[in-house]
């Protein structure tokens, strides 16, 4: 068993970026290197515990979806095999199988969620509103029932150790503008819905979800960063789902119940995670890429 990988430190390449998750290496004018650590974040806060083959768990999923649904819109895989952009078995050996060479892309400032599913704050709104980030919803729904559609609720872009916000359709218009705002709500839906709908049949309900859009140079609207993984998703068990109950999950919610449950205030620096909480994570994450995809894990 390896340690998990909290920070790399490529000699080859130039850092360019430090996220929460993933850190991004310079490559050329036009791709970079994204690699997945084992960092985990929640509310919006990086955990001093890294979670075991959580890195590479994230980056063949998110592979797995991209290819899946690239005939809803292209992505940001170039097919450059990781290896081949280091020089030395240092470098490599950090890679493993949690890189990635991608396109550059000029983000969207924007986070496009996809909600199919009245849970979390969506359920706070509507319990004390009727609504979902202001969106009129009938009366008389219940926790974790399917919405009559899944919405497009976006947020902002928060700096790593901020919060993102809601925003509204307006605000979306007003940073993209509106023939792009349009696009992007709706292939954020159609991703959402062909991805819930293979899913189901393989006995996982996908209740929410977020994704990163970014334009190339001719404009060409790309989804990137990361699709459908239980870091972006909330993933529940299909067998022991029902309405009217929160149900258990696959993915960084059983950890957010966890530090619920410690008193912490949700700023930094948050708690270290209990070997068993973590290692419960790692397996949830496992469960779920194998039902996913299909395929062992290549670690």
């Amino acid at each position: 068993m390896t340690p998990p990988l909290l920070k790399t430190s490529l000699k080859s390449l130039t850092l360019i970026h430090q996220g929460k998750v993933r850190d991004i290496y310079d490559i050329d004018d036009t791709t970079m290197l994204l690699v997945s650590t084992d960092r985990l974040s929640a509310f919006d806060v990086i955990l001093p515990t890294g979670i075991e083959n959580k890195g590479a768990m994230l980056t063949q999923m998110a592979n797995f979806w991209f290819h899946k649904l690239a005939d809803v819109v292209p992505n940001h895989l170039t097919g450059i095999d990781p290896d081949t952009v280091v020089k030395n078995s240092d470098d490599k050996a950090q890679l493993g199988s949690r890189a990635v060479v991608v396109k550059k892309l000029k983000p969207l400032p924007i986070e496009a969620i996809v909600r199919g599913y009245l849970v979390g704050s969506g359920w706070k709104e509507y319990k004390a509103k009727g609504t979902v980030c202001d969106i009129p919803l009938p009366t008389g729904l219940q926790l974790a029932q399917k919405l009559p559609q899944p919405l497009f609720t976006p947020s902002s872009k928060a700096a790593v150790g901020e919060h993102d916000e809601n925003i509204s359709i307006a605000q979306v218009e007003d940073l993209i503008g509106k023939e792009m705002a349009a696009q992007v709500a709706k292939v954020a839906i159609q991703l959402y819905s062909e991805a819930a709908a293979y899913a189901l049949t393989k006995g996982i309900i996908i209740a929410d979800t977020k994704f990163e859009f970014g334009l190339d140079a001719q404009g060409i609207l790309h989804v990137m960063d990361e699709v459908l993984t239980p870091d972006s998703s909330r993933f529940w068990p299909l067998e022991s789902y029902q309405v009217g109950q929160n149900p258990p999950s696959y993915d960084k919610q059983y950890v957010r119940d966890w530090l619920e449950t410690t008193g912490w205030n949700k700023s930094p620096p948050a708690p270290a995670l209990p070997a068993d909480v973590a290692k419960r994570t790692s397996d949830k994450y496992l469960e779920a890429f194998e039902k996913l995809t299909g395929q062992p894990l290549v670690t």
